[in-house]
């Protein structure tokens, strides 16, 4: 069967119940912005979600599941009885001595044990969203998953680049990245990938594998992957996931990203090409437009704690959604 199910992590930061938590492990009783693992941007909600079940329904109707992925939350006009949401608590999946985790690595890490889970399944943040027709294609093909295998340089010492550096440590611990670019050249110099494929030849010499390109948007994986990667990296992965908020010392899933490109376990798709990430906090006008004419099939809303006019951006961004999904979906009351 080539059914795909698509996962999707949500949180409700203005839950008392989880604000008692977060006050209790992290020693604030706010999120606290002067840290990045802490910061308000990691938690907010901008109130979107109706739209991306919206666009889920309208641009992917060929969706088998949608796993709703909270720590026992559920928005007030959710509708549960829909036959193709699973409610997914963190505690349904994740061992209790690792929660509550306010870690979206930690999460992550452990998506291949959602009960119900199809081999085949598309990774969603909540800012990730769909906007134009996406057809099953977008992600697999062949039963596998399309992605770009093409190296970026990864400078700089800040959280995010030193966790791809610890995944990167791994798969250069169980994988040969001469071999793995021979016995897959096709896919690692694939003509589809364009300009992008230029630091692949650059460094096709190189004995060591870098960071992967990172495209930050909705992520198609198998399930067997995460498997094989928790059967070869298991201690690293549960040391990880006692962080319960972000650090330097963790892994992400571009890990398991990268292991599935290594196996050659995916099909070559430049994911650049229609799907974009705009960072709000420096390009929110190209963001609003995107999405009111549906210019990509996946854009990512990154959220940022010092966007300026965050009210009217939300405004707007609101103002384009309802302009493509103006109609409830199946998904809400």
């Amino acid at each position: 069967m080539n059914e795909i199910d698509f996962v999707v992590l949500w949180v409700d930061m203005d839950d008392p119940v989880w604000r008692a938590q977060f006050e209790k492990y992290s020693g604030a009783t706010t999120p606290d912005n002067s840290r990045n693992e802490t910061s308000e941007a990691r938690f907010r909600d901008y109130g979107f979600l109706r739209y991306w079940f919206r666009g889920v329904e309208k641009f992917a109707p060929w969706v088998r599941r949608v796993h709703f992925v909270t720590c026992g939350q559920k928005p007030e006009w959710l509708d549960a009885s829909n036959p193709r949401l699973n409610l997914v608590d963190h505690r349904d999946f994740i061992p209790a001595e690792f929660l509550p985790s306010f870690n979206s690595g930690v999460l992550e890490s452990w998506l291949h044990r959602i009960p119900g889970l199809a081999e085949r399944f598309v990774f969603f943040n909540d800012d990730f969203f769909l906007t134009s027709d996406t057809p099953p294609e977008r992600f697999f093909q062949g039963g596998l998953p399309c992605d770009i295998a093409a190296f970026r340089i990864n400078s700089g010492g800040s959280q995010w680049a030193k966790m791809l550096r610890n995944n990167v440590a791994i798969i250069n611990a169980n994988f040969d990245k001469r071999e793995v670019m021979r016995r897959w050249h096709d896919k690692w110099f694939s003509p589809e990938y364009g300009g992008k494929r230029w630091l692949n030849r650059l460094l096709a010499w190189y004995p060591r594998f870098v960071t992967l390109r990172t495209p930050h948007n909705a992520q198609p994986y198998l399930r067997s992957t995460y498997e094989a990667v928790w059967a070869a990296a298991g201690a690293e992965l549960a040391e990880a996931s006692t962080h319960r908020f972000r650090s330097t010392r963790d892994l992400t899933q571009e890990l398991f990203r990268t292991w599935q490109i290594c196996e050659g376990r995916f099909e070559p798709y430049n994911t650049y090409r229609d799907t974009r990430m705009f960072p709000l906090v420096v390009r929110p006008r190209q963001a609003i437009r995107a999405v009111h004419d549906g210019t990509y099939r996946l854009v990512c809303l990154n959220d940022n704690v010092h966007i300026r006019n965050y009210a009217r951006v939300m405004r707007d961004l609101e103002a384009a959604f309802e302009n493509i999904l103006p109609e409830k979906s199946g998904f809400e009351k």
